[in-house]
């Protein structure tokens, strides 16, 4: 006995598999195609292969013990993201709409589901297109020799270098003060940074411009967008390999801190990290998929991707664990060469009796004969498996880690130009999905004129968009951006991925997807996508959704904030946010999250309206 729900009226609103064939076999479908199955993978790893994975990702192997993360970062990729990859293709492919059009199909009021998907779209797309405008900041920036970055500026006198350059480093300074002039706080908006509103201008004008036919201008940018970047990893890889303590960085990647395996928050974190790395619950797949044939073999494309989006993870991840290596070994010397010249002017010795080679006996040997006199000196304590885990989350890896290395390396303009066009590349072609996600459920809900034609929604889209992003080009603009980042890309898509398993499963009715797929590819699913989608996905997504959830709400909601007055500076302070941000966090987490049951309830309550005014009650 298998559980399906009532879903009346469901073959009427879905075209047959006769239907299918003769619309694609007489091109009489209105929906645009890939020109070749190239074009569609390579839109797809680029929707999928994002900015997320050079620091995200990395970020998350720092934190949790190194290849620690990597187990169950690949099991969860096996058991809960191919499974919902799969079904996304599939249903995309078999019903040939966007993510609004397949599940009002599916059933109306499901409708919701593609609301929350282009919700979370274009939050995402917002704040995604803004780190695509500090990427270009750096990017032109990057032209000049020596890089800004590499040296602190002189004071309005010009007798010395400024005060807060000294005071933290050149990379950070850069960053906070001369990229984004942030201001201590998110309540502090500090008016508009205009360097950055042009660049947000510029982001969103090149994002119209390569989107402005929707996939028959993307997909020719793809061919550059998705393949750049693996060139340019491969440099990176290359050069990094070649670094002074790059081994150390690379071994620490693979090398697990078993312990980290029995901590929950591993695998919890595992688990959103699949979500993604996919990209799912966007709705940019669901309409991807839906422009080509009808026999299209999506299995063979979902386990491709899911490869290439595996080995990518673990590949971005080694070129950037070369460089955090390479940083870790330059600060670790710098360490000792600090000890070895207190030890010197400590105890009066010549300049070469302590080398990099003999400190640790030179050390042990006069604390032993000295030890009141070596506790005296402060010496400090150099540890490479501290420094190498020392997590620099987000965007700091980016623009504060690989910049940092950057102008240590010989040629340093070279790299870091081509280190921005690599992000620039993976940023655009996931916000071509970003942006498919949102046009075409604002065409399937005729929010805007049915006709007009593609390059005018896209561009009012893209105007809006700009004008909203306005909001990161405040001097706190960088606090709203992780604002962002922590919740619009959390909650609400486990809770879509969630309800799209239990759509499929028990509304549409698996035992009719599973002909769906039989029709398309010409066999039905295996025992293992069985289990997947009727079980152990959703059991997954449950689980992580409610342990995020707890863990939220149990913790002190609190952000890093750049203040040169604070007594920790140059450490980023960990402020509390304040109260007004439950209001913002419930908008960006919460409404996404809602629209599924909030639609459904406003769609029977109009139903039952229209009811009583079609069949009024008799007295």
């Amino acid at each position: 006995m298998r559980l399906v729900l009532p879903n009346p009226g469901l073959d009427h609103r879905i075209p047959s598999y006769d239907d299918i064939e003769r619309m694609e076999k007489e091109g009489a479908e209105d929906r645009p195609k890939w020109d070749n199955k190239a074009q569609y993978i390579l839109t797809c790893v680029g929707f999928c292969i994002g900015i997320g994975n050079v620091w995200r990702f990395p970020y998350l192997c720092q934190s949790h013990g190194g290849g620690a993360f990597l187990i169950p970062y690949l099991i969860l990729l096996v058991l809960e993201g191919m499974p919902l990859l799969l079904l996304e293709f599939a249903i995309g492919q078999r019903l040939r709409k966007g993510s609004v059009g397949v599940w009002r199909a599916i059933n109306p009021y499901l409708t919701g589901i593609g609301i929350a998907s282009m919700l979370v779209s274009l939050l995402i797309g917002l704040y995604y297109n803004t780190l695509m405008a500090w990427i270009m900041w750096y990017l032109f920036n990057s032209f000049q020799s020596p890089l800004p970055w590499s040296q602190c500026p002189l004071n309005d006198n010009g007798t010395g270098y400024v005060s807060e350059c000294q005071r933290s480093s050149t990379v950070d300074y850069y960053f906070y003060r001369v990229t984004l002039n942030s201001s201590a706080s998110i309540a502090d908006s500090g008016g508009i940074h205009w360097p950055i509103v042009i660049c947000l201008l510029a982001a969103w004008t090149f994002i119209c411009i390569c989107y402005i036919r929707g996939i028959s201008t993307s997909g020719k940018a793809v061919y550059v967008t998705a393949i750049l970047p693996y060139v340019v990893l491969a440099i990176f890889l290359i050069r990094g390999l070649t670094l002074k303590g790059a081994m150390n960085g690379i071994k620490f990647l693979f090398t697990p801190v078993v312990d980290e395996l029995i901590k929950p928050t591993t695998w919890l974190d595992a688990g959103a990290q699949v979500f993604y790395s996919f990209s799912l619950a966007w709705g940019g797949l669901i309409s991807f998929s839906s422009y080509n044939p009808v026999h299209n073999n999506c299995m063979q494309d979902a386990v491709i991707l899911s490869v290439i989006t595996g080995l990518t993870s673990v590949y971005a991840a080694a070129v950037t664990y070369t460089i955090i290596g390479f940083r870790a070994t330059e600060k670790y010397d710098q360490c000792i060469s600090e000890n070895i010249m207190t030890l010197l002017n400590g105890f009066n010795l010549p300049e070469d009796s302590i080398t990099t080679s003999t400190y640790e006996a030179a050390f042990n040997h006069l604390n032993s004969s000295y030890p009141d006199t070596v506790l005296g000196l402060e010496i400090k304590t150099c540890d490479m498996q501290k420094l190498l885990s020392e997590g620099v989350e987000g965007t700091g890896l980016a623009f504060i880690v690989f910049t940092e290395a950057i102008t240590k390396m010989p040629g340093s303009p070279v790299w870091s130009v081509l280190f921005f066009i690599m992000l620039l590349c993976l940023g655009l072609s996931t916000l071509f999905g970003n942006i498919e996600g949102v046009v075409v459920p604002l065409k399937d809900l005729k929010v805007l004129p049915e006709k007009w034609p593609q390059e005018a929604v896209t561009g009012i889209t893209c105007g809006i968009a700009f004008i909203i992003s306005l909001l990161f080009a405040q001097h706190s603009g960088i606090y709203w951006l992780t604002l962002f980042d922590n919740f619009a890309g959390s909650v609400p898509l486990l809770t879509i991925g969630l309800f799209e398993m239990i759509a499929v499963v028990y509304i549409y009715g698996i035992d009719r997807f599973n002909e769906d797929v039989e029709f398309m590819i010409g066999h039905k699913p295996s025992i293992y996508w069985q289990v997947t989608w009727r079980f152990i996905s959703p059991l997954i997504i449950l689980v992580i959704l409610v342990f995020y959830m707890v863990t939220q709400v149990q913790e002190e909601l609190t952000y890093l904030v750049w203040d040169p007055n604070s007594e920790d500076f140059p450490t980023l302070a960990s402020v509390a946010y304040p109260t007004w941000i439950n209001a913002v966090i419930f908008l960006l987490a919460g409404v996404p999250s809602l629209a599924v049951p909030v639609y459904a309830l406003c769609r029977l309550v109009f139903r039952c309206c229209k009811k009583k005014k079609l069949n009024p009650v008799k007295q």
